[in-house]
């Protein structure tokens, strides 16, 4: 479900693409959700960790409109005690908001086309927004990573290799190129949906992408 480069056997097969970032509280409830939707529909996901920190800067924010604004920041984290409640999703508010998790994300731009991808990133997730444990550690991304039965010492590495750093770099500026503004937002062809809460349009876009095809 996370092939980055489909065969000419599967160009049919609808797509989203999933651009997130684990310090987005919004992107924690799309991540792990996802996968189990988009398999339900048939659908391909294209994974697209981005870095959200460079993106608000770009567009003059120095934090989160989530802290900058305390009025939106105290509806936001009730309205995610109602969402985590809807979708049986664990939630401990994070001591640190948002969290810095730069290896996370390049450990997740290495994996967005290997099998792991998506367990991954729940539970990369689920250390930040259930257990508040720091995702920024090298520590907990080993824990995780060891959880898997992956071999976390190589994969950090390769993460940490500069070619793997500026592909991240690269993919940020492609995020914002792509007028992204927030997390998660996804893509279905050329149409862009923003928010966990369009997660569901963005699916039934692809059904209706794979209808007319």
């Amino acid at each position: 479900m996370n092939d980055d480069a489909p065969s000419a056997a599967n160009t049919r097969t609808p797509e989203i693409e999933f651009w997130f970032d684990f310090g987005s509280n919004y992107s924690y409830l799309s991540v792990m959700r996802i996968e189990a939707l988009a398999a339900a529909r048939g659908v391909r996901i294209r994974w697209r960790p981005f870095l959200l920190g460079p993106v608000f800067r770009q567009l003059g924010f120095d934090n989160s409109p989530f802290v900058l604004q305390k009025e939106k920041g105290a509806y936001v984290w009730k309205d995610m005690e109602r969402q985590c409640r809807k979708y049986g999703i664990a939630l401990t508010r994070p001591t640190t908001f948002p969290r810095a998790a730069l290896l996370a994300m390049r450990v997740a731009l290495l994996g967005a086309q290997r099998e792991w991808m998506g367990a991954y990133c729940r539970k990369i997730m689920q250390l930040n927004f259930a257990d508040d444990r720091d995702i920024g550690s090298a520590d907990v991304v080993s824990e995780a990573l060891d959880a898997l039965g992956l071999p976390a010492q190589r994969i950090i590495a390769d993460a940490q290799s500069d070619a793997n750093k500026l592909h991240l770099r690269e993919q940020t500026a492609t995020a914002a190129a792509k007028g992204i503004f927030g997390a998660p937002t996804f893509f279905v062809a050329d149409e862009m949906f923003w928010g966990n809460d369009r997660l569901d349009d963005a699916l039934e876009y692809c059904d209706s992408i794979a209808t007319r095809g």
